[in-house]
């Protein structure tokens, strides 16, 4: 059995937010095992699986990736939406828009250390879409 649905996220500013209670709430009584497939439709954000306990981590990753991907490097020609815009298409790819996290015993089952982040790439990115599938 299939159950979808798509969720409006609140907005976010940029950086990376530990959204696992979020996604937890919008979600009906999980099967006993399943997957929860969470696809972003948006090509300036991200989702992935990491730290939850301390925010800092989340911090040092909006560091580092504005380090690796800086905003106006002379090699980008995708300008005209502004200076964050290429930039975050770039990180978009290199966090990804999905994640697959395994369904046991009626729960996500992550590690006790892992969260689910949205990383907003975009300085005023607005209101996101993401797409929640489980499969049972």
């Amino acid at each position: 059995m299939i159950q979808q649905k798509e969720i409006t996220l609140p907005r976010f500013k940029r950086g990376y937010h530990l959204i696992t209670s979020l996604i937890v709430e919008e979600l009906s009584e999980l099967p006993e095992k399943g997957l929860l497939h969470i696809l972003v439709k948006h090509t300036s954000a991200g989702i992935t699986l990491n730290e939850n306990a301390d925010p800092t981590v989340r911090t040092d990753f909006e560091s580092f990736m504005n380090k690796m991907i800086p905003e106006n490097d002379s090699v980008y020609i995708h300008t005209y939406e502004g200076s964050d815009d290429m930039p975050a298409h770039l990180k978009s790819s290199v966090i990804g828009a999905e994640v697959t996290i395994p369904i046991t015993n009626h729960q996500l089952n992550m590690g006790i250390w892992q969260g689910i982040y949205f990383c907003e790439f975009r300085n005023f990115g607005g209101a996101r879409k993401v797409v929640l599938t489980v499969y049972s």
